[in-house]
C-alpha cells in the first residue's frame, strides 16, 4: 500500500517512530498526500497541534477557524511530502481519522516531494480539486460553534486551564480570544 507523511525535515531516507500525545512512539502515515501536507503547518509547538481539517465527500477540507488562517499558518513553510510502500500488515488503521496509518517500526522512502512553499501546494490541491478550504467568512455561527466546542473540549481534556503558556493556549488566546475567555469561564 502507498501512504505518505509530511514533515519539514529534509532528504529523509527513512522515517522512524516518534513520540508524540500518544502511549507510544509511531510514524505517522496517511493514505492521501493532501493530507500529509497538512502535516507540514502545524501552527502550535509540540507536543501539541492544531490541524483543523476535515472531509467532505472524501476530499480533504482546511477549515480556516478564524480569517485567513490557512495562509497564516502554511505561506512559507517548506519541508517534504514522503512516500512510502508497506504491506498493510506492517500498519495499524488509526481509530479517529480513517485515511491515517501508523508504523511502530521503521519505514524505508520510496520517494519525496519537495515542497517550497505550503500555501502554493494548497492553492494547486485546490485547483485540482484534491481539496477544499473551508473559508472563514463563510462558515455559519453555528459552524464555528461547533469548532469551538470541540476546542474548548480538547483545553478542557488537557487541562490546559493550569498550562496557560503552552503553545496551544497562547495560539487560542491570540486566534480566538473569545473561546479561551468562555474555557476560563467555563472551568472556573
Amino acid at each position: 500500500m502507498t501512504l505518505y507523511h509530511g514533515s519539514n525535515i529534509k532528504g529523509l531516507k527513512e522515517l522512524k517512530p516518534n513520540l508524540a500525545d500518544h502511549d507510544r512512539p509511531y510514524v505517522y502515515l496517511t493514505t492521501i498526500d493532501v493530507v500529509a501536507a497538512f502535516y507540514l503547518c502545524n501552527a502550535v509547538e509540540r507536543p501539541y497541534y492544531w490541524f483543523p481539517y476535515g472531509f467532505d465527500g472524501g476530499v480533504p477540507v482546511y477549515n480556516e477557524l478564524y480569517p485567513n488562517a490557512l495562509r497564516e499558518v502554511s505561506d512559507g513553510v517548506s519541508g517534504c511530502i514522503y512516500t512510502v510502500r508497506v504491506s498493510e500488515n506492517d500498519v495499524i488503521p488509526f481509530a479517529n481519522i480513517p485515511c491515517a496509518r501508523l508504523a511502530t517500526m521503521p519505514v524505508s522512502v520510496s520517494e519525496s516531494l519537495l515542497v517550497d512553499n505550503a500555501y502554493t501546494l494548497f492553492r494547486e490541491y485546490e485547483r485540482l480539486g484534491k481539496m477544499k478550504i473551508g473559508r472563514f467568512e463563510d462558515k455559519s455561527p453555528k459552524e464555528l460553534e461547533m469548532f469551538y466546542k470541540m476546542i474548548i473540549e480538547v483545553m478542557r481534556e488537557k487541562e490546559m486551564q493550569n498550562a496557560p503558556d503552552c503553545s496551544y493556549s497562547r495560539f487560542v488566546r491570540e486566534k480566538l480570544p473569545s473561546v479561551w475567555e468562555r474555557f476560563i469561564v467555563e472551568t472556573n
